[in-house]
C-alpha cells in the first residue's frame, strides 16, 4: 500500500516552514506590485477636468457661426430667423477662400439639411464648414 504522506525533506525544516518558504516570494511580488502602483498612480487635489457629457457644459454657448439651425429647422443669423429669400441677402458674401459656417442641432432632419444646402449652393456657395458636436 502506498503512504500518502511524503517522505521528511532533507532541509531538517517541518512542512509549515517549507509551506511559509514557499509563500515569501508571492508576498514579495504583491509588496512590489503595490509600491509600483504607489508610486505610478500619484494622487493628486485637482479636480478632474469638465467631461464632455458634463452638465455644465449645457450652458447658453452659441457656436461661432455664420448660420445656426436648430432643430426645429429655423435658420438663424445674428439670433434672428430668416426664411429662404431672406436669408442669402443675411449671410456674408460667398468666398471661395473662407467657407461658410453652419452649426446645425444633432437631431436635425437630413431632409432639413439638404433644402438648406440646395439654397445655398443656388446662392453661390462653393464650401461650407459644418460644425457638429461630439455625441455624449
Amino acid at each position: 500500500m502506498t503512504q500518502l504522506v511524503p517522505p521528511p525533506s532533507t532541509s531538517g525544516k517541518g512542512l509549515l516552514a517549507r509551506v511559509e518558504d514557499a509563500l515569501l516570494p508571492l508576498i514579495n511580488l504583491v509588496f512590489l506590485l503595490l509600491m509600483f502602483f504607489i508610486v505610478a498612480g500619484q494622487l493628486t487635489n485637482e479636480p478632474l477636468p469638465e467631461l464632455p457629457g458634463a452638465t455644465a457644459r449645457q450652458q447658453a454657448r452659441s457656436p461661432d457661426a455664420d448660420l445656426m439651425v436648430p432643430a426645429d429647422g429655423q435658420w438663424l443669423v445674428d439670433g434672428q430667423a430668416l426664411t429662404g429669400g431672406s436669408l442669402l441677402e443675411a449671410l456674408p458674401v460667398p468666398d471661395d477662400n473662407q467657407p461658410l459656417k453652419i452649426a446645425a442641432d444633432q437631431s436635425l432632419t437630413m431632409t432639413d439639411l439638404e433644402t438648406l444646402l440646395q439654397l445655398l449652393e443656388q446662392g453661390g456657395y462653393a464650401q461650407v464648414l459644418l460644425l457638429t458636436e461630439p455625441g455624449a
